[in-house]
């Protein structure tokens, strides 16, 4: 077996720097840490460069760092930013685990993945690596990436500068015999302990008697040891993704404005595309929930949360898209007061196949831009506003169509899909389709044109006649009897026109007329 082990050594700092909705804080030259029992437990760059570093009193690092950015260490927060990590891996093998942690109040940093069964689906380990760093990108997170023939010495490792590739037993434990002893869990509780010993490697342990070693540090420290070198069984249960998407980002200051909004926003967008990507889905519809700032005022109106639903016409995981249909809608939305918590739900999904890469434009991808493109303008304009062209049963033109507003249906706008059947007259006088026949999907109302010599002319020129004619007998039953042989034409500019010539003497109105333009 071969193992993968994903640690996050910046997990608490990156969850929490995913709180903060305003650009300056943001940036990086931010100087942030984390606060735990009134002591600094983690530093970024830019606040250990102000000589801010963990251990010192909070006041201390305030005197160091007046504008540094100081957070609480949250567990419950480090574990909801783990999770969608191990979804990404999901996307790669069944098999993806959580490394345990001993320590109380400390969520899991490390996902550990059993790879031997994907490794020829993915092209080797070093492309599989490749794409498992591009899929967990989007998330923010620094990784360190080892892999070893066990999952604990995987996990091991991971912690080691530079982290090691060992693609077999032999090698996973010749690594971990120089790895700092402090990396197994009852090792950093024992460290000066060890150290006073001159126990500073993982290989000073293995010459030493167990009974004693067991004695002195507990069994925990064996039965670690054991698993990394593969002496000891170390099944893992593997997670299984929730069926349905929720999750949450409390903000650490409260959002005025839709782009503070959608900075958090983005963060769970990218929690949902690893959550489908996990399952092999794509969402049709999800909902983003703010929850407002409670106002302590009688007779205040203000909702506890606005809900803004977002719906696609096609079902995808694009995150890019998703944003933007996002960013399209939050610009329309008037918060009636700031935003402290978001949410982004999801359940509406479906599973299929992920698009083939093409090399040249096809039917399929220039439908899928069109359809994006709608979206787009639905999100901005409003579904109400963007309307479609739906077919009536019924041979006259005008009357073949209707403008809908249905939103989600995809339109038939191309010339192709304009293809009717030409019609025959029957002796009931309805229409029978016989040969297919293009017409214009856009029409005009009937414009008369002057002729010579019985040809039509537009704007003083003869039209060629190309194709025709195709006899149209309908109406009878309403009072609006259409009795026309329609044909197309070319233009003196080469412009395709469709044309019709009322059928004399069965019809009181003679003459050409203009109906339709090409594309």
């Amino acid at each position: 077996m071969l193992w993968v082990a994903l640690h996050l050594p910046l997990l608490s700092l990156e969850s929490f720097a995913a709180t903060l909705v305003r650009a300056e804080s943001a940036s990086r030259d931010q100087a942030i840490a984390l606060v735990d029992e009134h002591c600094i437990s983690a530093a970024n760059a830019a606040a250990l460069a102000q000589g801010v570093k963990p251990g010192l009193k909070r006041a201390t690092a305030l005197a160091l760092a007046p504008r540094i950015v100081l957070g609480q260490a949250d567990a419950v927060r480090d574990a909801e930013a783990v999770l969608p990590v191990a979804h990404a891996a999901l996307a790669f093998t069944p098999s993806v685990s959580l490394q345990t942690v001993a320590e109380p109040g400390r969520a899991a940093d490390t996902v550990l993945l059993e790879v031997q069964g994907s490794l020829r689906y993915f092209g080797g380990l070093d492309r599989l690596l490749q794409q498992l760093r591009a899929s967990v990108e989007p998330l923010g997170h620094a990784l360190a990436i080892a892999s070893a023939a066990t999952p604990q010495g995987a996990a091991v490792l991971a912690r080691v500068e530079p982290p090691p590739l060992c693609r077999s037993l032999e090698a996973t434990r010749q690594a971990l015999v120089v790895a700092p002893v402090w990396l197994l869990g009852p090792g950093r509780e024992h460290w000066e302990a060890l150290q006073g010993m001159g126990l500073r490697q993982i290989g000073d342990l293995l010459g030493l008697p167990r009974a004693g070693l067991a004695r002195r540090f507990g069994e925990t420290l064996l039965a670690e040891l054991d698993a990394a070198f593969g002496d000891r069984a170390d099944p893992r249960e593997p997670i299984v993704p929730a069926r349905m998407f929720d999750s949450r980002l409390e903000l650490f200051a409260r959002a005025d404005s839709s782009e503070q909004v959608l900075h958090g926003a983005q963060v769970l967008l990218a929690r949902l595309v690893a959550w489908l990507a996990a399952q092999h889905a794509f969402v049709r519809r999800f909902r983003l929930l703010m929850h407002h700032e409670t106002r302590w005022q009688q007779g205040d109106r203000t909702p506890q949360a606005t809900a803004l639903e977002i719906a696609l016409a096609e079902p995808s995981r694009d995150s890019g898209h998703l944003l933007v249909l996002l960013r399209e809608r939050l610009a329309q939305v008037q918060l009636p007061a700031p935003t402290l918590e978001l949410a982004l739900q999801a359940e509406d999904i479906v599973k299929r196949a992920a698009p083939n890469g093409e090399l040249f434009p096809t039917r399929q991808s220039e439908d899928e831009g069109l359809t994006r493109l709608i979206e787009r303008l639905q999100a901005r304009l409003g579904a109400a506003r963007v309307q479609r062209l739906a077919a009536i049963e019924d041979h006259r033109p005008e009357r073949a169509s209707r403008l809908q507003g249905d939103a989600l249906v995809r339109p038939s706008c191309s010339p192709e899909r304009g293809v009717r059947r030409a019609a025959r007259p029957t002796a009931g006088g309805a229409a029978q389709a016989t040969a297919p026949s293009a017409r214009p999907v856009w029409l005009q109302a009937p414009e008369p044109l002057a002729e010579k010599n019985a040809r039509p002319i537009l704007d003083g020129r003869p039209l060629g006649l190309l194709s025709g004619p195709e006899r149209i007998e309908s109406g009878w039953w309403d009072a609006e009897l259409a009795e026309r042989d329609y044909f197309i034409a070319e233009a003196a500019d080469g412009a395709l026109v469709w044309i019709y010539r009322a059928r004399l003497p069965l019809s009181s109105a003679g003459g050409w007329f203009l109906h339709g333009r090409f594309g």
